[in-house]
C-alpha cells in the first residue's frame, strides 16, 4: 500500500475529484485503484481566494511494484508506514503487584489504560469525583460563584482537558504513532471517527464526559481500579543502606495508605499542594517557565472573515488563528489555547483566586472566539527564589485578578481599547464577554506584571495588522490565565523515574512533560510501558 500525501484540490469538490487526482500522481487509471482511504485533511487558507483541501491518503493499486518504481524520489508517494500499536510486555497470570495511579486526566486515563491492557490491573487514584458529579461543581462555580476546591476544572476524572476544546493535537515527535493509538481509543470510546484524519480534531466537552465514562468503564471491565475522592497527602518512602530511596506506598487524606513499589504522578499542572509535598519528601523538583496573561475575545464572524474572507464554507468549520510577536523588551507574546466559537471559563482550584480558561464544545457555534494572549515568565529571571517560586507567582496574580473583579470569582474585564490607551474600562463594549460568573469592568494592569502588560500592549496592534479587526477596540479583555502549563518539572531519568526516588515515575503536563490532551495522553503510554517493563524486570 502506498501512501500520497500533498494531494491538493479546490474547497467544495466533488466525490469523484479525490480519486482522480490520486490516479494522476501515480500515473495509472481510475480502475487500477483497488481501495482509497484518506489519513489525513486539512486547508490551506494562505490565499483567500483559492482556500484548498489538501489530502494524505492511503492507496492499493494493481502492479504496485511498478507503480513505485516509476515514482522513485518523489517523496509524495513512499510505502504506507505501520502505524498499529504493540504493546511492550504482558503480565503474568500469577501477577499480583499492582501500580497506583495518581490522577485521572488524559495521562492518568492512558496510563492506566494501558497498564490495564497488559493485565497489570492499576490503582486509579484521584482527588475529585466521577466526571458528571464534577460537571455539576463546576457549573456551581460558573452559575453561581461556588467554588469546591477537590471537584472544579482542574481537580476530577477527565483532568483540566475535559473542561477545554478537546484538542487533540500536538507538535510533538511521534515515530512510534502512539498518538494514532490515543485517537483510536477515543474513537472506539464514542468519538467522531473523523479526529483519525483531521489535521486538528478536536471533540468538545460534552463529548468529551462520556467518553470518559467509556474509558473508565473499559479500564474496569480489563481488572483496574478506580478510587474517588482519594487525595494522596504523603508518600511512604524507604532508604536503604545504600541511601537508595525506594517508594512503598501513599498515603491517603483520612489516614489510609495503599501499598505500592510502582507509582505514576499524573497530577495536572495545578495539584500545588501535592507539589510542596513532594518537595518536602525530598523529590527532586524544578522550576520551569510557563506563560501569564489574559484571554481576549472577538465575534467568531469576525475572525471567519479575516481567515477566510468570502470563501467561507460548512467544510471550514469555524477559524481558528495562532500569533506570535518577539516584542522589544524581550518577552514573547504569544496565542494559546484558541477556541473558535467557544466561552471563557472560570478555572480557579483555590479559593480567593480567579483563572481563566477557554472551551469550546464540539459544534463550535457559540457566538466569540478566544484565545490566551500570554507572555513568557522564566525562573532565571522572574521567580528564581525556589522550586516552586512560580507557584507564588501565579497565586499573586491570581488573587489580584479576584479582588479586582469584586471578589465573587467574576472575573476582571476591560475592552482593548481602553487597555492599551491605559486607562480603566468604566463599561464593556458591542462585543459581549461569556465568561460566568460574570465579568466586572477593570484596569488590567493591575492584574499581570508590568512586563507582561508592556508586552501585551505592543503585540495586539501587531497582531491586529495581521487579522484585521483583531484589535477591534471593543475587544474584551479578561484576566487572568497562569495556568498555560505547570509551574515546575518534576525531575525524571530515561526510564521515566524519578532522578532520586526509584519506584516513581512524573508523567504528563503536571510534571512538566506534555502539554494538551495528546501529549499528556502519549506521555502517560510511554510511563505505562516503563511501569510493565519494570515490574517485569523485578518480579
Amino acid at each position: 500500500m502506498l501512501r500520497l500525501t500533498e494531494l491538493k484540490l479546490p474547497l467544495g469538490h466533488g466525490p469523484e475529484a479525490l480519486s482522480a487526482a490520486v490516479a494522476v500522481r501515480l500515473g495509472v487509471s481510475l480502475d487500477d485503484i483497488l481501495t482509497l482511504a484518506v489519513i489525513r485533511r486539512a486547508h490551506d487558507a494562505r490565499r483567500k481566494s483559492q482556500i484548498l483541501v489538501v489530502y494524505s491518503v492511503d492507496v492499493q493499486v494493481r502492479r504496485e511494484a511498478d507503480v513505485s518504481a516509476h515514482l522513485v524520489g518523489d517523496h509524495r508517494v513512499k510505502p504506507t508506514p505501520d502505524t498499529r500499536y504493540r504493546v511492550v510486555t504482558q503480565a503474568r497470570v500469577d501477577e499480583t503487584r499492582r501500580p497506583i495511579v495518581i490522577g485521572a486526566g488524559p495521562c492518568g486515563l492512558f496510563a492506566g489504560l494501558l497498564l490495564a491492557q497488559m493485565g497489570f490491573r492499576p490503582i486509579i487514584l484521584d482527588r475529585g469525583k466521577v466526571v458528571r458529579e464534577r460537571t455539576k461543581d463546576t457549573w456551581g462555580l460558573w452559575r453561581n460563584g461556588v467554588l469546591d476546591p477537590e471537584s472544579n476544572v482542574q481537580f476530577g476524572e477527565g483532568g483540566a482537558g475535559t473542561f477545554s476544546d478537546g484538542k487533540l493535537y500536538s507538535q510533538i515527535k511521534d515515530p512510534r504513532h502512539l498518538g494514532r493509538k490515543v485517537l483510536e481509543e477515543f474513537v472506539q470510546a464514542g468519538a467522531p471517527p473523523n479526529i483519525l484524519t483531521e489535521a486538528h480534531p478536536h471533540i468538545g466537552t460534552f463529548r468529551l464526559v462520556a467518553i470518559v465514562e467509556r474509558l473508565r468503564a473499559a479500564i474496569e471491565a480489563l481488572g483496574g481500579e478506580y478510587r474517588f475522592g482519594s487525595k494522596v497527602t504523603d508518600l511512604v518512602i524507604a532508604t536503604d543502606g545504600k541511601g537508595t530511596r525506594r517508594v512503598c506506598g501513599v498515603c491517603l487524606r483520612g489516614g489510609g495508605q495503599i501499598a505500592a513499589n510502582d507509582i505514576v504522578l499524573a497530577i495536572g499542572h495545578s495539584a500545588r499542594d501535592t507539589f510542596f509535598m513532594l518537595r518536602d519528601r525530598g523529590v527532586l523538583i524544578a522550576a520551569k517557565p510557563f506563560s501569564v496573561g489574559f484571554r481576549i475575545e472577538h465575534p467568531q464572524s469576525l475572525i471567519d472573515r479575516a481567515r477566510f474572507g468570502d470563501q467561507a464554507h460548512p467544510d471550514l468549520g469555524a477559524a481558528d488563528y495562532k500569533l506570535s510577536h518577539a516584542c522589544s523588551n524581550g518577552r514573547t507574546v504569544y496565542s494559546f489555547c484558541m477556541c473558535p466559537g467557544g466561552t471563557v471559563v472560570a478555572a480557579a482550584s483555590e479559593p480567593g483566586r480567579v483563572v481563566t480558561n477557554g472551551m469550546s464544545q464540539y459544534s463550535r457555534n457559540a457566538r466569540n472566539a478566544n484565545a490566551g494572549i500570554v507572555v513568557d515568565v522564566t525562573p532565571a529571571v522572574d521567580f528564581p527564589q525556589h522550586a516552586l517560586a512560580g507557584i507564588d507567582l501565579q497565586r499573586h496574580w491570581e488573587e489580584r485578578a479576584f479582588i479586582a473583579g469584586g471578589g465573587t470569582y467574576a472575573a476582571p474585564g476591560q475592552r482593548l481599547s481602553d487597555f492599551l490607551a491605559g486607562r480603566p474600562s468604566r463599561e464593556l463594549g458591542t462585543i459581549i464577554p461569556s465568561y460566568r460568573p460574570g465579568v466586572r469592568p477593570a484596569d488590567l494592569s493591575d492584574c499581570l506584571p508590568d512586563y507582561a502588560v508592556a508586552a501585551i500592549r505592543e503585540a495586539l496592534p501587531v497582531f491586529g495588522r495581521r487579522i484585521a479587526g483583531f484589535d477591534h477596540p471593543d475587544a474584551v479583555l479578561t484576566g487572568v490565565e497562569t495556568r498555560t502549563s505547570s509551574p515546575v518539572r518534576i525531575s525524571r531519568g530515561e526510564d521515566f523515574q524519578s532522578l532520586n526516588t526509584v519506584g516513581l515515575y512524573p508523567a504528563g503536563e503536571g510534571a512538566g512533560y506534555a502539554g494538551g490532551i495528546l501529549s499528556a495522553a502519549i506521555d502517560g503510554i510511554k510511563v505505562a510501558e516503563a511501569v510493565a517493563l519494570r515490574m517485569q524486570a523485578t518480579g
